[in-house]
């Protein structure tokens, strides 16, 4: 029997900096799940965290000391067992009830179970976890263990705790403390069901699930049935007494695929497990999942151009479209189900078939992994280490066993889980970021990456793909990041060159690459109130966590565009730059299959208002990014790309049905007089990309200040630019635009009078909450584009003609104003 135990709960300081207004509270409600920062937020006693400078407001909590308490009645309920559960404790907790010591837990990331029987009492039972400083603690333990490399103000690579809650270059140093996963009160008599591993297979139409269960025993000579079954098809077995592992098979026939998404149907099958005593109908405890069948593996063969790393999905090579995945809140049990729901929607919507959940995160809640299996939504699972040396000695080494077990286990049955990796830049880190002289012959996590964690995979997940860490060069006598083996991370774009560079880089797979741009008007504003806004004012600069950010969004736009100098302008033009740089890098690294087989972009998602590489931002808006995203990642793209022959014509066909056709291809005026054309015919096989070379009068220009190339495909569209647009005669924005009223919002027509690029419609400027479908579209004059708005507002036509809102790139090369 489970009773969940998340009422009645007080929280109040014990120790450390506490305001004068927090003492004076005395203990407030809190809630369970929740935090700390959370709590004294509904309480009214700190400012939002995520505006303004609150942030440093705050600090003082993560150096604090806190409580929480609560009571409940219980009376014997007949089990012979009584066990308190805490899914999620955060993280250096001390637990007590009815004033016994239970347990003292070092760890975010694990479950815990606590036999209470003999602690319980007839009536009142009272409650109480202390949580002591994860600051201080994490200081502390470096002392301890021996300081390591990490790359933070904190040394969160001391304690099991999410990395990124003591700030990342797009995060807020926000350390909480709290009961942040469910807890309850576990009663049972005879045996339970301790852990349930299904192990899927499938050959042809047959699919077989070796269900392999652990059982705890209040009784240990009780003889118990195991029960499995599968829609319909079932098996059992039983266990004699004191035999507390048992594997049951069942066989389905006739058994449809679980697919990604854009290559087939996510087909999903209800997997039940029951324990029960011989002669009864009623199983003592029942355990449910949903599973899928499919193959999945990792090709790592060798070839004339490397080490490949291919992702092949039922036999069928997959071209990853990825974007990395972090906490989506800085308090992750804000995250419901419904918000997963929505930002993995979204992720669909931009294309992808793959999420890298990024290893100085969390292990997400189930939520997350039923959502991805129902949307074909791929997971690449990091291990919780991040660019960091971790020591390889107790109390560490045994605290993240425990957390991997418990987390491959509970993760394992999902059919979108498509890689454990070992961790996140952890190896290139020891490679060339000097490391090795300062650790001194210290431990650094070695032996997590190559041992313990493939270790148990291979015992608990078996079959599941693994890799040691992220970039890796899929063996230890290369260096981790080289572009022509395995996974490779590409940050030498950004950190210190143009956007343009990424077409100087052939990666085999690349797992991590972005861009920076600002959050969407509407979420900038909510956050940051500073008067005047400007890119350095003092609120924007909190908000702006990566190291010399504006000095790079700057050297990355100065080359294309020249810098605003209104603050309208300038969230524009960065936002615009950083979707032109993640489109270009996508249709790069498509254009190169199949000798590069995936990009996974950095990142998808933010945690809270931020300047950052997100495609959405920290009030869930999508940027202009996310449309650029979408662009790129069309299941049939058409794209020019530059060869050491001049400039060629690229398309790549993500789809099951050849790609054929004709072609034309136009040298144009931005005027739209035709100087070269070309008819072409398209013949790509599905799942492949083909080069069409184009001819010298195309691709030399008369004027290429003037001139640019379009691909017309019938369905798909690509333009080539001869130069930047500051150095280009891009002509003064130029239109006529109508708005009519529909169902759910509104339906604008914008039609080109002059050569429109990249026209936007950032309607979360006339409304916080409107959705528009499409973005950054190229018009030639005479041309139109139907948007269509989602908003339950009522908005004048003419609000949609506002310049603030109605963006091209034209604009900027012109300075006009808003």
């Amino acid at each position: 029997m489970l009773r969940p135990l998340h009422d009645n709960w007080t929280l109040q300081p014990v120790s450390g900096p506490i305001p004068d207004q927090v003492v004076a509270a005395g203990p407030i409600p809190a809630t369970v799940p929740g935090t700390v920062h959370t709590d004294l937020l509904a309480a009214g006693l700190i400012p939002d965290p995520y505006l303004d400078d609150h942030e440093r407001l705050t600090a003082w909590i993560g150096l604090t000391d806190w409580r929480y308490e609560t009571a409940f009645d219980w009376a014997p309920d007949g089990h012979d067992t009584a066990e308190l559960v805490f899914h999620g404790l955060d993280t250096v907790a001390t637990i007590e009830l009815n004033g016994r010591l239970l347990a003292r837990t070092r760890n975010m990331h694990r479950t815990y179970r606590l036999d209470v029987r003999d602690a319980l009492v007839d009536g009142v039972n009272r409650l109480a976890v202390t949580f002591a400083s994860a600051v201080r603690y994490a200081d502390g333990m470096s002392l301890e263990l021996g300081a390591r490399p990490h790359v933070n103000h904190h040394p969160y690579n001391a304690i099991r705790k999410m990395a990124c809650n003591f700030g990342w270059d797009w995060g807020p140093d926000l350390v909480t403390a709290g009961i942040w996963r469910a807890v309850e009160l576990c009663t049972w008599s005879t045996a339970r069901l301790d852990a349930v591993r299904p192990v899927v297979r499938v050959e042809e139409t047959t699919g077989t699930v070796d269900v392999h269960v652990e059982v705890a025993r209040a009784d240990p000579e009780a003889e118990l049935v195991v029960h499995a079954s599968v829609d319909g098809w079932a098996g059992e077995v039983r266990l004699a007494p004191g035999q507390s592992t048992a594997t049951v098979r069942v066989v389905v026939d006739d058994v449809r695929r679980w697919w990604p998404q854009g290559h087939g149907e996510q087909h999903l099958y209800d997997l039940r497990v029951g324990l029960r005593r011989p002669g009864t109908d009623q199983p003592a405890e029942a355990w449910r999942r949903r599973i899928g069948f499919r193959t999945l593996r990792w090709d790592t063969d060798q070839d004339e151009g490397g080490t490949g790393f291919t992702l092949v999905v039922n036999d069928r090579p997959i071209f990853v479209k990825g974007a990395n995945w972090i906490p989506d809140d800085a308090f992750p049990h804000r995250v419901t189900r419904d918000r997963y729901a929505a930002r993995l929607g979204q992720a669909r919507e931009a294309g992808l078939n793959l999420l890298r959940v990024w290893g100085g995160g969390i292990f997400e809640s189930d939520d997350f992994y039923d959502e991805c299996d129902e949307r074909g939504l791929l997971v690449w699972q990091d291990f919780l280490f991040a660019c960091a040396a971790y020591a390889e000695e107790e109390p560490l080494r045994s605290e993240i066993a425990a957390e991997a077990r418990d987390n491959v286990t509970r993760l394992m049955p999902h059919p979108s889980l498509a890689l454990w990796n070992g961790g996140n830049e952890n190896l290139w880190g020891f490679a060339d970021w000097g490391w090795e002289a300062r650790l001194d012959g210290r431990t650094w996590g070695a032996g997590y990456y190559h041992d313990l964690l493939p270790d148990v995979v291979n015992t608990r997940d078996p079959g599941r793909p693994y890799s040691a860490g992220s970039p890796y060069s899929v063996t230890t006598d290369r260096h981790p990041n080289d572009p022509a083996h395995g996974t490779m991370h590409i940050w030498d774009v950004w950190n210190q060159r143009d956007y343009t560079h990424y077409r100087q880089h052939r990666p085999r797979f690349v797992a991590e690459f972005g861009w920076q741009g600002p959050p969407t008007w509407s979420t900038l504003r909510r956050a940051i109130s500073d008067e005047p806004l400007t890119p350095e004012s003092p609120g924007m600069l909190v908000h702006q966590k990566a190291d010399q950010g504006n000095t790079k969004l700057v050297s990355g736009l100065v080359p294309h565009l020249p810098v605003p100098d209104d603050m309208d302008d300038w969230h524009w033009a960065m936002s615009l730059n950083q979707a032109r740089a993640l489109r270009l890098a996508i249709e790069h690294f498509r254009a190169l299959r199949p000798h590069c087989m995936g990009s996974v972009m950095w990142q998808l998602n933010d945690c809270w208002p931020v300047v950052s590489w997100s495609a959405i931002d920290g009030d869930g808006r999508r940027k202009p990014t996310f449309y650029a995203m979408r662009h790129a990642h069309a299941d049939r793209l058409a794209t020019f790309q530059p060869r050491p022959g001049g400039v060629c014509l690229v398309l790549d066909n993500d789809t099951a049905q050849r790609w054929a056709g004709p072609v034309t291809v136009t040298r144009t005026t931005f005027e739209g007089k035709p100087v070269a054309v070309a008819h072409l015919v398209a013949d790509v096989a599905p799942w492949s990309s083909r080069s069409l070379p184009l001819d010298g009068a195309l691709t030399t220009p008369d004027n290429p200040a003037g001139e640019l190339l379009l691909a017309d495909t019938g369905a798909r569209r690509a333009t080539w630019f001869f130069t930047e647009d500051r150095d280009s005669d891009l002509p003064r924005p130029g239109y006529r635009t109508t708005a009519d009223e529909a169902a759910d919002g509104y339906v604008v027509t914008v039609t080109a009078t002059s050569l429109l690029r990249d026209l936007a419609l950032l309607v979360d400027r006339l409304d916080p909450d409107a959705v528009v479908d499409d973005m950054l579209v190229t018009l030639m004059p005479g041309e139109s584009v139907t948007f269509a708005v989602r908003t339950g507002a009522r908005l004048d036509g003419s609000a949609f003609e506002d310049p603030r809102a109605l963006r091209t790139a034209n604009q900027l090369p012109h300075r006009v104003d808003g």
